[in-house]
């Protein structure tokens, strides 16, 4: 006969057992879904002046959710506690400009990429810290390798000793600047991307450093006119593998859902037609 503790026990894992097996084919259904995003990172995701999401994400997270049937609600969150609401249950999917790391897929799973962008520093024109970018043809593609990396951004590092610069905190350039710029500058970060730029544009830093579409949507703006992007482009793997939407690791299920939609946006050229609209380049990965 055995203990009546590990009969407890063993009742209570088929319990669960059941209960889990009951929640996964619940979850197999996937009648709506509530994808979070910052709604403030153009053109990427925007809130427009009535409170609507616009931007090259909110359109293509429509045109999957018409694929695969399903009913969708975008909620805005603060980048910074992102990952963390999803994981508590407050949404279901990441859609903000994400991009795929090893760090992250640790924590989160991803969809396969829908794009892969470069990143760039951006400066005022009048400062004279960096010269005007190179452009998309001047883009050095890094792998993480720190031996690769310093003889490619000398020249980028001399310009900013002693400098300011201002990076979103969390992101994928985080680290980057962290490990590459911090002993030649200072480092401020923000909650937001759009909160640095208006320091840049205040004069209470020198240089911003972020994902190339951000930039060239802010560079836009009359606003900001005297902004520039600032030396050389930067991409490659280092990046990461592009950016993805986020999702839990238990929703395998949902996972496979949205890459079938996000391989036929971009099999039939949708992803390459609103990247044209709102970066006015092709990111498609």
């Amino acid at each position: 006969m055995k203990h009546p503790l590990v009969r407890r026990v063993l009742v209570t894992s088929l319990v669960t057992s059941a209960l889990l097996c009951a929640v996964s084919v619940q979850a197999k259904e996937w009648k709506s879904i509530t994808i979070a995003t910052e709604g403030s990172y153009e053109p990427w995701n925007m809130t427009l002046p009535g409170g609507k999401l616009s931007g090259f994400e909110p359109e293509l997270m429509a045109d999957l959710c018409q694929r695969m049937k399903i009913s969708c609600k975008l909620v805005v969150q603060n980048w910074d506690g992102m990952i963390a609401g999803m994981q508590a249950g407050k949404y279901d999917v990441i859609m903000d400009a994400i991009v795929i790391t090893p760090d992250r897929r640790k924590v989160i799973d991803f969809t396969v990429p829908y794009a892969s962008t470069p990143a760039s520093f951006i400066t005022t024109k009048s400062g004279g810290v960096l010269p005007a970018g190179t452009g998309a043809a001047g883009i050095i593609k890094l792998h993480d390798d720190a031996k690769e990396i310093e003889p490619a951004i000398a020249s980028l590092k001399a310009a900013l000793k002693g400098k300011t610069i201002g990076i979103a905190s969390g992101t994928v350039y985080t680290p980057f600047i962290d490990k590459y710029f911090k002993d030649v500058a200072t480092v401020r970060e923000y909650n937001a991307s759009a909160d640095a730029i208006l320091d840049l544009q205040a004069e209470r830093i020198d240089a911003v450093f972020d994902d190339v579409t951000f930039a060239t949507s802010i560079l836009s703006k009359p606003e900001n006119k005297d902004l520039q992007l600032g030396g050389t482009q930067l991409g490659g793997p280092i990046w990461g593998e592009g950016e993805a939407l986020g999702i839990r690791k238990s929703d395998n299920d949902l996972k496979a859902k949205l890459d079938e939609a996000i391989k036929a946006a971009l099999a039939d050229g949708t992803v390459k037609k609103l990247s044209q609209k709102w970066f006015k380049t092709d990111v498609t990965p």
